[in-house]
């Protein structure tokens, strides 16, 4: 699953590194957490536009946000299986801005946080599902990030990673025309290892509430 994710990237680079144009103000976050706003690019007459949408898929049918808590992620391989994301695959597609993922390594009884990012150290763009929820005078704009089978440095740590979108591949992913689920589905492929790297970090991240700049540092040896 990913569970855990930062984006500090300064703004500007963000709106010429994905040609987009910002809605909503974004501050640097470095230990985002399920339930919390995240940056979301979709696009919007033509164009791409990134505001903010709330981590954890709520779907227009349900009758309670807590589902929310349970849908943070959503599994690459079944999404043209389950009603709730078949729908979404073909019409509600989103990136989710990202420059890093935390994902925890199993040791005995301990478990060790790692950070995962660009060798290049750049923002990159989670493949996504969004939608509407909307109850009596309640309204909510969620979603989710797709996982898909771990790379072999994501491998070491994790049985799954989130499905990372290739830079060429948005304007595919994103435009509102496209409805070849089988094609779609090809893109949430592994992220290339050679292109990423990881290394522990210190325990702080586990608790949403340690968010700074300290958090992407790799242990000291």
């Amino acid at each position: 699953m990913c569970g855990r994710f930062s984006l500090s990237a300064e703004l500007d680079q963000l709106e010429k590194q994905f040609e987009m144009m910002l809605i909503d103000e974004v501050s640097p976050r470095y230990n985002i957490a399920p339930t919390q706003p995240i940056l979301s690019v979709v696009l919007e007459e033509g164009a791409r536009v990134g505001r903010h949408m709330r981590w954890g898929l709520v779907p227009g049918w349900a009758k309670d946000v807590k589902i929310g808590y349970k849908m943070i992620n959503a599994r690459a391989e079944t999404l043209d299986e389950k009603p709730t994301f078949k729908g979404l695959l073909k019409k509600r597609r989103c990136l989710i801005l990202a420059d890093g993922f935390y994902e925890w390594k199993k040791t005995g009884n301990e478990k060790q946080p790692y950070r995962f990012q660009m060798a290049d150290g750049k923002p990159f763009a989670f493949a996504g599902l969004w939608d509407y929820w909307s109850h009596e005078d309640q309204t909510l704009v969620s979603c989710t990030i797709i996982t898909t089978a771990p790379n072999a440095i994501a491998n070491e740590v994790h049985d799954r990673m989130p499905a990372i979108l290739r830079p060429e591949d948005y304007e595919t992913w994103l435009h509102p025309d496209m409805e070849d689920l089988a094609l779609l589905k090809s893109l949430l492929q592994p992220y290339p290892a050679d292109e990423m790297d990881a290394f522990p970090v210190s325990t702080r991240v586990n608790s949403p509430k340690n968010d700074d700049p300290s958090i992407l540092l790799p242990l000291a040896h």
